[in-house]
């Protein structure tokens, strides 16, 4: 690469900014950077953005070195900027803070020390840092498309790249120093020292001429007053799960934003940065424990926040569109519209749908009232329940998907850990803090130990999660709708059991699902024939089937979605005495069918979050009578497809086999396995016939509870 002429380059620029300009669609010109020069220098500013793209059209080999060494150019720019600066001004600046003041006097005290052919010493010169009020950021060219994290390697040190990801952690915004001043004890000189990393050794002699002369050897103190600082931010930003190579660990990226670059992004947000990548060089000891090995980081100069598949959801739908969503029955056909590629499940589908839209939230006196609607799927193996999940972990803008198994109860909330910058103790946000206005999807539910599942119960209900932990005490937001997905104890849901015993889960977390899904695997001809062709088209041609009618796109989709969330609807007082009645009279089942769904006030409180979801859905701002209707449907339907199988169950003696299967359990303990021969002997001893235990030993194996060997000596609990 050929070397630059940096004085002709300075010179291309100072022209760049004075003369480029754009036309506006009334044929116009608008001067871009003089009048973002004009604010700057009347204080309406302080950042000054450079687009590439405007470099590229007035000189493309300029915007190429731009690029290729921006951190060089970023300060040539600044210079430019500040030769500039004192032409465009039009008017005084009124609003003056102590820095001015402080530069005011400098220069007047300068003016009046200093003799016609005195030079000043380079020590005690004013640094251009200390100076200028405002900061020059570049923005990348739009033809450069976001690059892999794990792709950014040694040769791009010093370039402007742009990255993408998503946010993990933010630290706190604090002052960084850029320039430090001190003041000698002797003297009275004022020496500078710019701070150009992220630590610096302060000065501690003065070493004016006064001081020399005098042999005094004044000390000197730092003014803060006179210092210059500047907003810092530290994020730490890790690869999007789609740029992953099978069987690799997600890469992480240390961002730090300078000035006005911070408060951009917090933790849970997918991210595009645009920034200078360096290496980060550390002083004294700490160098030489890093040895020839810098860390890197990007040094930020434009962040945007992007929602998922290239912020789509931003857009919003065109009239044409919205027409063709709105038509008849298009809640179905939005329902059908979620994983089309599984087949069936409609009313588990509509629920779904309104877990997407959400309640809305109350807040009485103080009080909150959750709009966020919370589901579980229950359900025998390979009835598409993580399908489910994750379709909607793809949908919703901001989502996390994690399993029961490989989580801790710290990972779903917060974890405390050591800032490494400042040593002091910081919360790291888990799962849940992450999806905050969004969805967390939990697989294998049942999976998860007791100790972590309690720390939902909070999310659940009150969208907060409570840290006292290493001195901290805080509470964090995490506004999320759960939806989680478990399978029965013994692997698949045994009729012969009751609910409790087949769900195992504790009453405080079912009360605070809205709904309850069951999804049961049962024989039945005419649905496995659909659903076997089904399955076999889709794996033919690697979409679902036609349909009655045409599945929506997601963006589509997304786009409606956030449409939706943006009414507030409002449930009028005619419908008081309806939805009242309704709630006392699924008591009155409950109580009379000895129902072991726990039907509580909570089930009232989620009447209302479907009902206003449902409103929303139909981007209406007051619930009609329908919704209430629709709302209760499901909540019936969850339950039924919970309690289709006991109705008689209050009424039936236990039958002959349960009574075996119980003996037989008690028999094996805590071990896996019984030989059957003990199995014979311990039931004949209770009354039982030989031709009886065969009996039961055949059903619970159809059952897939045991599985018994080919010699049929020994019984093996799955």
């Amino acid at each position: 690469m050929a070397k630059r002429d940096y004085e002709k380059d300075k010179e291309q620029l100072k022209t760049f900014l004075m003369e480029y300009c754009v036309q506006d669609t009334s044929g116009s010109k608008h001067f871009k950077y003089s009048n973002q020069l004009t604010k700057l220098a009347h204080r309406e500013q302080v950042g000054m953005w450079i687009e590439l793209d405007d470099v590229n059209d007035f000189d493309d080999d300029l915007a190429k070195a731009i690029q290729l060494n921006a951190r060089r150019y970023n300060t040539l720019l600044a210079d430019i900027v500040h030769e500039l600066l004192p032409t465009f001004v039009q008017k005084d600046v009124t609003a003056k803070d102590a820095l001015d003041l402080y530069i005011e006097h400098r220069l007047m005290m300068e003016n009046r020390l200093t003799q016609p052919n005195e030079h000043r010493e380079a020590r005690n010169k004013f640094p251009p840092e200390l100076m200028r009020r405002f900061e020059i950021y570049f923005q990348n060219q739009t033809t450069n498309k976001p690059m892999p994290i794990r792709d950014i390697k040694a040769e791009h040190l010093g370039t402007l790249v742009t990255v993408r990801g998503i946010v993990t952690r933010c630290t706190e915004v604090k002052p960084m120093m850029r320039v430090a001043t001190y003041t000698c004890d002797q003297c009275g000189a004022e020496t500078y020292q710019p701070v150009t990393g992220l630590n610096f050794m302060p000065i501690v002699m003065c070493e004016s001429e006064d001081c020399k002369t005098n042999k005094s050897g004044g000390r000197l103190y730092l003014q803060t007053r006179g210092s210059k600082f500047v907003k810092f931010q530290e994020i730490k930003i890790q690869e999007q799960s789609d740029q992953v190579p099978v069987g690799h660990i997600p890469r992480t990226l240390t961002i730090f934003c300078r000035g006005e670059v911070t408060r951009q992004a917090l933790p849970g947000d997918h991210i595009a940065v645009t920034g200078v990548f360096l290496p980060l060089i550390k002083q004294g000891y700490r160098q030489i424990i890093g040895g020839a090995l810098p860390e890197t980081y990007l040094e930020a100069h434009k962040l945007i926040c992007l929602n998922k598949m290239d912020s789509d959801a931003s857009d919003h739908l065109t009239p044409e569109e919205l027409a063709t969503l709105t038509e008849d029955d298009f809640y179905t056909k939005l329902a059908m519209s979620l994983a089309p590629e599984i087949y069936g499940h409609i009313d588990v589908k509509k629920a779904l749908l309104l877990l997407l839209v959400g309640g809305v939230d109350k807040k009485p006196d103080g009080m909150k009232i959750r709009g966020n609607i919370n589901i579980c799927l229950m359900g025998d193996p390979g009835v598409a329940k993580s399908q489910m999940l994750g379709y909607i972990n793809r949908l919703a803008l901001r989502s996390q998907y994690t399993t029961g198994r490989g989580s801790s109860g710290v990972g779903l909330t917060a974890s405390v850990m050591k800032d490494p910058m400042t040593g002091e103790m910081m919360l790291e946000g888990g799962a849940l803090v992450l999806a905050d206005q969004g969805v967390c999807c939990i697989d294998e539910f049942d999976k998860m130990a007791d100790e972590d599942r309690t720390a939902i119960h909070e999310v659940m209900e009150q969208q907060t999660i409570s840290i006292a932990k290493a001195g901290i005490l805080t509470t964090l937001n995490a506004r999320v709708s759960i939806l989680a997905a478990a399978n029965p104890a013994y692997g698949r849901y045994n009729p012969k059991r009751s609910i409790v015993q087949n769900i195992q889960l504790p009453a405080a977390l079912l009360s605070r699902f809205d709904l309850l899904w069951l999804i049961q695997d049962k024989a039945n001809r005419d649905n496995d024939l659909k659903l076997a062709q089904h399955i076999t088209y889709v794996h033919r041609h690697s979409k679902q089937p036609p349909m009655e009618v045409e599945a929506l796109d997601m963006k589509v989709m997304r786009k409606y979605i956030a449409m939706c969330k943006l009414k507030d609807p409002v449930i009028p007082e005619d419908l008081t005495d309806f939805i009242v009645a309704a709630y006392v009279e699924l008591r009155k089942v409950a109580r009379n069918s000895k129902d072991m769904t726990f039907t509580s006030a909570r089930n009232l409180l989620g009447i209302l979050r479907l009902s206003t979801a449902l409103a929303r859905l139909r981007l209406s701002d007051v619930v009609v009578k329908d919704d209430v209707n629709e709302a209760i449907r499901l909540m019936e339907m969850s339950k039924d497809s919970l309690t289709q199988t006991f109705e008689n169950q209050g009424q039936r003696p236990p039958n002959v086999n349960d009574k075996i299967f119980a003996i037989v359990s008690e028999l094996a303990g805590d071990g896996k396995s019984v030989m059957v021969s003990s199995a014979l002997e311990k039931c004949a001893s209770k009354g039982y016939n030989p031709d009886q235990v065969d009996a039961c030993i055949e059903e619970y194996e159809t059952l897939n509870v045991w599985l018994v060997n080919q010699t049929r000596t020994k019984l093996t609990f799955i």
